[in-house]
């Protein structure tokens, strides 16, 4: 039997790493074998990509050049780690997948949305998600979240990653384009208000995958 396929999306700061660890435990807690990951990442090759993207002071590329590499440590992490687990029945939890490419390269950089169909049935096929959360909160707030996380983490660095220092303005789209994606796929996507404390999201986070996915069955 295949496994289950969820992933968190929203913009920075919303949270997803906590509630993808928060789900993940409750699963567990369950009785379901569960595979975190995150994108980009999740596979050898697909966190080189991460690194090279993430490069704090290095200029960012063209909207389609960003598409093409994250779609390239996708399709990596898709074939060595999401596609097996899959096929092994187990549940994935993925911090990010394909509707970031479509909000953070197309809503928020005008990448044409002809490129993006293209890639993601290049790319992802039928390996949609079952579920998509998208945690919604205010850029202003969620970026000054990120702000003070990374102050925390690193005292030494605090500089923002690049796309986390983009304009505000290309935020806002970000956030319009996940609302966007959700209104237009309501079958898979739900979106959470993220100004909630992470137990208040965790409760809904968990009341939504068991009545979606019927997380409490085995």
């Amino acid at each position: 039997m295949r496994g289950r396929f969820i992933t968190f999306e929203g913009g920075e700061g919303s949270g997803k790493s906590t509630q993808v660890r928060r789900l993940s435990d409750h699963l567990r807690n369950v009785g379901h074998t569960v595979v975190m990951t995150r994108e980009p990442g999740g596979s050898a090759f697909a966190e080189r990509v991460r690194d090279f993207l993430f490069e704090t002071g290095k200029p960012t590329g063209s909207p389609l050049a960003e598409a093409l590499l994250f779609n390239a440590a996708r399709a990596d992490h898709l074939d060595t780690l999401i596609r097996p687990a899959l096929d092994r029945g187990d549940w994935v939890i993925s911090d990010r997948f394909m509707d970031s490419t479509r909000a953070y390269q197309g809503a928020g950089s005008a990448l044409a949305e002809d490129h993006v169909d293209r890639l993601e049935r290049l790319v992802v096929g039928e390996t949609r998600p079952d579920l998509t959360i998208v945690l919604d909160l205010d850029p202003r707030i969620g970026l000054e979240r990120a702000r003070l996380r990374q102050a925390a983490e690193q005292p030494a660095n605090p500089e923002r990653d690049p796309f986390e220092a983009r304009t505000l303005v290309f935020h806002d789209r970000l956030r319009q384009g996940f609302h966007a994606i959700a209104a237009r796929e309501p079958k898979r996507c739900a979106v959470i208000d993220a100004t909630q404390t992470p137990d208040a999201i965790a409760v809904d986070v968990a009341r939504l995958v068991t009545t979606r996915l019927g997380a409490g069955a085995r």
